[in-house]
């Protein structure tokens, strides 16, 4: 009886609360919001053109945004407005409004609503858009709101065009491919490489800047992100600036970087002693006799001397006459490499893992001896441990010379890890400097600022420690040095191989290894 009971219960109370959903609605008091995330809008097109109705954008009927179009340099398709919004989960995406001659009347930085309900949404022209939207569909909110720089590699815009199609993207430190000649002017497609892939930077024949010459080796390109359906009928992704204004130029002279750092052992099986060695990759070919060059690794470690912020930088020696040193040289001044071809600096034992591992001394080692009872060359104690396994950030760098000071520029430096004493603002800058390379830039590009150390400014990249410690792990630093551009057209990335005590040269020179195109 009481089981009875209890069941008459629970259907009179559910009787009751469907009764009070009818009275009251879903959701008693809301309303939907009239504004659809552009993300989401993008989400509802399948394929096929749809005409937009609150039915289909989940009760909306308007889109807002800001404007990223400007139509004064006559490069962007003719009649589009384009804007773009971050409205939903804080993703930035964009969208392009076929608004007609009207659209020529809205710039960059125009906050407008538009009402798209009866809108046909289509991608015919290879980019999605909005079509059958009239002027007096669109107002303005406001203008002149300022569009945070949005910094992305090629490579991920080629990955994933849809995701920054009609926003507004900044490639930097972009390079022409081929370099420009004398009269070569901006109009037609470019093929431009920012270190991390290609895209076209696309000019309009017609665009106010089409005639432009005198282009940059190295610059900023901020545009649309706009893909096009190719003569094959593929969409292509073009990148088009909107004005002159649009191309900010970092560097008009090639710079060379002869000796970039390929890889390294940090932490061999056993005693690390005269069993470290870095391994460095020649871009061009070179005679040490004629043009010598110096290698410095800085340990930053808390028994390092000096300690505090490296006052003289990456020439800091040892101030002590004993203990780990602070930084530590080793001078290039005999022995050839060819371009393309790896060599050796590093301890005397030549060995490929630590004792008991092969030899590689048949390989090019242009500097080598006894660390762990030699000082360095010019600066540097004798040390067990050339290279940290752990804790603090050290680093390797290439100079072109071997009389270094407190300012001298590295050609290429890699750095592991972030922590210790590395870089300072006040009451004087000093730190380790840096060198324009995959990782580093002594000026921002973005802001023009002068950052001429790591970790300062945007110089913060560094690769991380490998765990557990002692099991030969080599740190291959797989990228590619182009040597027509003189320029990284890809990143260096980390991987380890976990070397044995039977492993051969080619698993440092093999596959994964970097290398020159």
């Amino acid at each position: 009886m009481k089981k009875n009971f209890f069941f008459i219960f629970l259907l009179i109370s559910a009787g009751l609360f469907w009764t009070a959903c009818e009275k009251e609605g879903n959701y008693p008091g809301g309303t939907v919001n009239p504004y659809l995330p552009i993300l989401d809008l993008r989400s509802v097109y399948k394929g096929k053109d749809l005409t937009l109705s609150p039915d289909n954008m989940f009760g909306s009927t308007k889109i807002t945004g800001v404007v990223v179009s400007d139509h004064s340099g006559r490069n962007l398709p003719a009649g589009l407005l384009i804007l773009q919004d971050k409205r939903r989960l804080n993703q930035l995406r964009g969208i392009s409004v076929d608004l007609g001659p009207e659209a020529a009347n809205y710039v960059t930085g125009d906050s407008v609503i538009v009402d798209v309900q009866g809108g046909r949404l289509t991608r015919e022209n290879g980019y999605l858009e909005i079509k059958n939207v009239g002027p007096e569909d669109v107002t303005k909110v406001s203008s002149g709101n300022a569009i945070p720089i949005n910094r992305v590699g090629s490579s991920f815009i080629q990955a994933d065009p849809d995701k920054y199609e009609s926003t507004l993207v900044a490639i930097v430190k972009g390079t022409l491919d081929p370099q420009p000649a004398p009269g070569d002017v901006l109009s037609g497609d470019k093929v431009v490489n920012d270190g991390f892939g290609d895209i076209i930077l696309h000019t309009e024949p017609t665009a106010n800047f089409a005639s432009k010459d005198h282009l940059p080796v190295n610059a900023n390109y901020f545009g649309v992100v706009l893909p096009v359906k190719g003569s094959d009928g593929k969409l292509v992704v073009q990148h088009r600036i909107r004005e002159a204004e649009d191309m900010v130029v970092l560097s008009s002279e090639v710079q060379r970087t002869p000796v970039i750092i390929s890889g390294f052992l940090a932490d061999p099986e056993g005693s690390d002693g005269n069993n470290e060695y870095v391994q460095l990759l020649a871009t061009t070919d070179i005679d040490f006799s004629v043009t010598p060059f110096s290698v410095v690794v800085c340990n930053n470690a808390g028994a390092s001397n000096p300690t505090g912020f490296p006052s003289l930088g990456w020439a800091t020696g040892s101030l002590a006459k004993s203990g780990a040193a602070r930084t530590y040289k080793f001078n290039l001044t005999a022995g050839k490499v060819s371009k393309g071809s790896f060599f050796y600096v590093g301890g005397s034992n030549k060995l490929i893992n630590g004792s008991g591992s092969p030899s590689i001394a048949s390989s090019n080692w242009i500097r080598s001896f006894d660390y762990s009872n030699v000082n360095g060359d010019g600066f540097g104690l004798k040390t067990s441990n050339l290279m940290a396994n752990s804790g603090n950030a050290w680093g390797i760098a290439v100079f072109e010379g071997t009389s270094l000071t407190v300012d001298s520029m590295p050609e290429d430096v890699i750095f592991v890890h972030s922590g210790g004493s590395l870089y300072t603002a006040a009451p004087v800058e000093m730190g380790y400097r840096i060198g324009n390379t995959d990782f580093y830039d002594a000026i921002d590009p973005i802001s023009l600022k002068p950052q001429p150390y790591y970790r300062s400014g945007t110089n913060t990249l560094c690769l991380t420690y490998t765990t557990p410690a002692d099991q030969g792990f080599f740190y291959k630093l797989g990228g590619v040095y182009n040597t027509r551009l003189n320029k990284w057209v890809l990143a260096r990335t980390q991987s380890i191989v976990d070397l044995d005590k039977k492993s051969e040269i080619s698993a440092i020179e093999g596959e994964g290894a970097t290398s020159l195109k």
